[in-house]
């Protein structure tokens, strides 16, 4: 007999209390396998899809798209059992894991991210639907009857129902931007996948009525949460706690500029500026460790950090992220570049997760990419201090006793006054600054 289990929203880690339904991935009358992926969420650290630990049935869904849930809260209810698999069947050739027993369930999986499953890895399945269509509110907890005689297997995704073909987050962020149906677009692409440019076609044609008149509006009131409402409380806390202070320097860059060109020039993975700059930040972490800290407040205690995990600054469509590159004490340039690039990737599809995001000890944020020469930053707390990078650009410059064009970079570090006083935060700033000016000096101090 098929017995109903209800599925929750899990602890999606790193002290994370809600999250927000962005898509469903599967509807009422569907079956489901084990671990399949069954809602996309927003959080306040990044867009993740839940999967079910249960194989079954889905026999309601709790929550429309656009509503935020606490952890804990229903998210759906699975029929489990041999008698919701031939409910559910429907001409489908896969009932085995769709069929999993509550206990199978239990041991194989558990209320877990995507990729962290306890079991053995499966691959995604395809949706199967059953001959009901009920909507998404909640329905009689047990599935309808089984049909009088399976049904032919279906036929490849068309617009207006069965799984959407769409791989690239991009692709589905800009459909959500534009407020179309993916399920009504026609893809282009091998077996029917739904490209961007589908995406643009598709709200080309769509005609849209003319606006109703209506009166001036006062204005627009946006809603701070996601990405959005985590960054605004995390600065606002920064600001409360933190005695913040800012000094900065300009620096002569030509040098180390000239070192990158003649260290890509050699072959080999190419070095970003980046890199070059993660590596001189954790030098001078290494000579200043004050700075590499945090404090107690309630034990009034200042906590220096063994190990450099570094947080840069991301700019994305969904706003500004802090990405962490761990270990990036012991990494060489090579390896910054790489993991640097393999997290800008990630921040800008919308596939970073909570551990991407958490743990930094100390943040470079690159400004300079702006346009911009010179920023006072706010501390990413719990840290205690952040270096800022603005442009590179020719300047006039005293060099070797003559004035002359040099490639010219402000640097300023804001940092947390009780780990430390001006003269240990100049000094980490002078050692920055004399490494970008003679990037030899990072040599001799290794």
């Amino acid at each position: 007999m098929a017995q109903v289990l209800e599925f929750k929203l899990p602890d999606l880690g790193e002290g994370l209390t809600e999250a927000e339904i962005v898509r469903w991935l599967v509807e009422v009358g569907d079956v489901v396998a084990v671990d399949q992926p069954v809602v996309e969420v927003e959080t306040a650290k990044a867009m993740v899809e839940v999967p079910c630990p249960y194989g079954g049935v889905v026999t309601a869904r709790f929550g429309e798209e656009g509503t935020e849930l606490p952890v804990g809260a229903p998210l759906l209810t699975v029929a489990v059992g041999a008698e919701s698999a031939q409910t559910g069947s429907s001409g489908s050739s896969e009932p085995s894991d769709a069929s999993a027993s509550p206990g199978a369930s239990a041991e194989s999986s558990g209320n877990v991210l995507v990729g962290y499953g306890t079991g053995a890895p499966a691959a995604r399945r395809r949706r199967v639907r059953t001959a009901s269509t009920t909507p998404s509110a909640a329905v009689p907890s047990a599935p309808a009857a089984p049909a009088p005689a399976p049904a032919p297997a279906p036929a490849p995704p068309a617009p207006g129902g069965g799984p959407v073909p769409v791989i690239s987050p991009l692709v589905r962020k800009l459909a959500r931007e534009r407020g179309l149906d993916l399920r009504q677009v026609r893809g282009s692409g091998p077996d029917g996948l739904i490209l961007r440019a589908d995406v643009e076609r598709a709200t080309a044609e769509r005609t849209r009525p003319a606006p109703p008149e209506t009166a001036p509006v006062a204005g627009e009131r946006v809603p701070l949460r996601g990405v959005r409402g985590a960054v605004a409380d995390k600065m606002a806390r920064s600001r409360r706690e933190i005695p913040e202070a800012t000094c900065w320097v300009d620096a002569d860059a030509t040098e180390l500029m000239a070192a990158r060109a003649a260290m890509n020039a050699a072959g080999g993975p190419k070095i970003s500026l980046l890199a070059l700059l993660a590596r001189i930040c954790t030098a001078a972490l290494a000579r200043y460790p004050e700075l590499n800290s945090t404090v107690d407040t309630e034990a009034r205690e200042i906590v220096r950090l063994p190990e450099v995990h570094l947080g840069f600054a991301a700019q994305t469509d969904r706003g500004l992220v802090v990405p962490v590159v761990r270990d990036a004490h012991r990494r060489t340039a090579e390896s910054l570049s790489a993991e640097f690039a393999r997290l800008t990737d990630a921040a800008r599809a919308g596939t970073l997760t909570p551990a991407d995001l958490t743990g930094g000890t100390f943040t470079l944020n690159n400004y300079g990419v702006f346009g911009v020469d010179g920023s006072t930053p706010i501390i990413n707390h719990p840290e205690a201090a952040m270096l800022g990078v603005g442009r590179i650009v020719p300047k006039p410059w005293v060099h070797q006793g003559e004035l002359a064009v040099r490639q010219v970079v402000q640097l300023s570090l804001t940092f947390d006054h009780r780990v430390c006083d001006g003269g240990t935060a100049g000094g980490f700033l002078r050692y920055v600054a004399d490494c970008v000016e003679a990037p030899t000096v990072l040599l001799r101090t290794l």
